[in-house]
This record gives structure tokens, sequence and C-alpha cells, in this order.
């Protein structure tokens, strides 16, 4: 099972630098991303995370009490800092830290590093029931995807979200009356979320199927859904997908 792995640090450039490594890792999935520590505890408290790659300077408090107040909550995901200062390397392992990384990363010393995870990880899971613990750690045993909303954030009952879509390098949740920006990618949301009920019907999209109220066939192949939000949006169905979705709503 991939190692479920959340960034935190205040910069972008330093959080998109961060993924692109680790997504160089199969053994390793991004499922959140946050700027400041406050955002960290809202989505450590909402998922079982296997690593946390902290930045230490950051507004609010630090990554050091950061890793301290998660350390109190009784968690025990491993964390790695990541910064530009050599100084607090003393104080990170005070914490239990798992490595302590320095900006510009240096990507043999991550996969060394994601190695070591590995091994604690697996110690830490029962062989006995494995079963149990990846219900434990799945995200969508969860049911809840966090948003941003006015400048905090959200947890979002998979059950109230209509579509996703994707636009440029944004990924919007419609519910019924709000639309709200996500971290995740489209295709992060699609395997965090109930394949039983939300399909991708378009490279753009993902749709709650249980919230389609009209289907309109369009003379190239393609379809349109309309859905049950507020403005009874319009969700485009690709043609490659088009028999999928008839199948799906019994059309």
């Amino acid at each position: 099972m991939p190692l479920k792995a959340l960034i935190v640090d205040d910069e972008y450039p330093a959080r998109e630098e961060l993924r692109y490594l680790l997504e160089q890792h199969q053994d390793v999935q991004v499922v959140g991303e946050a700027t400041n520590a406050y955002e960290a505890l809202e989505l450590v408290a909402a998922l079982d995370y296997a690593v946390l790659f902290l930045d230490i300077d950051m507004p609010g408090f630090t990554g050091l009490e950061l890793a301290k107040r998660i350390r109190d909550t009784g968690k025990s995901p491993c964390i790695v800092f990541i910064t530009a200062h050599e100084e607090f390397a003393l104080d990170a392992f005070s914490v239990d830290a798992v490595d302590y990384l320095l900006k510009p990363i240096d990507p043999d010393r991550l996969a060394k590093t994601i190695q070591k995870i590995r091994e604690i990880v697996d110690r830490k899971t029962p062989v006995s029931k494995p079963q149990e613990t990846e219900r434990k750690l799945s995200p969508s045993s969860l049911g809840l995807i966090p948003v941003e909303f006015q400048g905090k954030t959200i947890l979002l009952p998979e059950g109230n979200i209509i579509f996703i879509h994707a636009s440029n390098d944004y990924t919007y949740i419609k519910t019924a009356k709000e639309k709200y920006l996500t971290r995740f990618t489209l295709k992060e949301l699609e395997q965090r979320l109930n394949p039983d009920t939300f399909y991708r019907c378009h490279r753009s999209y993902l749709v709650n199927i249980k919230k389609t109220r009209e289907v309109i066939p369009l003379y190239n192949g393609t379809l349109i859904l309309i859905v049950d939000d507020a403005e009874k949006s319009e969700v485009p169905v690709s043609r490659a997908q088009a028999k999928k979705i008839r199948q799906l709503l019994g059309i």
C-alpha cells in the first residue's frame, strides 16, 4: 500500500518541487498539502498519514511546534523536516523525526528517507490483520474531503459533492449551493472518493452519479448531464465514457 503523505510548507514553489520528487516514487502518494501549521492540524485530524514532510519556518507556529502538537494527539506518523536551516537538526530529532533534509533536496537522499519510512511503517503494520489496517488508513472510509473556503479549511462530506471540475492548475468541488477550491488533483480525488458513486465522465470532470437529473445526448456521441445543484449545472460526458454512463444510469 502506498505511503500516504502530507506536505506542509508556506511556499508554493517548495511544495511543487517536493511533490514532483515524491511523484517519482510509486511507493508514495501525496494526498494533501497545507500552507501553515493550523491547516496541517486539521488535515492530520481527518486522515491517518504515513508521513508528514514539514517545513520548519512557517507563519503561525513552526514545524517543530506542529510536530509536538501532533505527537500530543496520540497520532504517530513519520515526520521528515525539510528546511534551509541546519541549526534546527537537534530540535527536530527531539520530536522523533525520521529525517532532516536540507533544501534544495537531494533526490538520492530523499530515496533513502522513503525507504527508511517504508521499513518503519511495515514494522508498525500488524501482519495478522492486513485488511483491518487497510480499512483504517483508507481515505474513502472517512468520507471527508478538505476544501478551502474564506481562508480556512472545511472538511466536506463526500455525499454533499455534486461534481468536481479541474481547470488549469486548480480543482473545484461543487455542492448544491457552493463552489470550493481544493488542493487535491482530480486523479487524487478519484482515488479517495467512493467509486460506486463518483465517476470520471470526462478528463476534467468527476460526477456524483446519484446527483444526475437529466441526460442530454449530443450529435457527436457525447452527453450532457444536468445535475442537482442550485444552478442545474451541465457536466460534459466524453464520447469514450458515454456508453458507461448510460449503463450506470440504466438508460
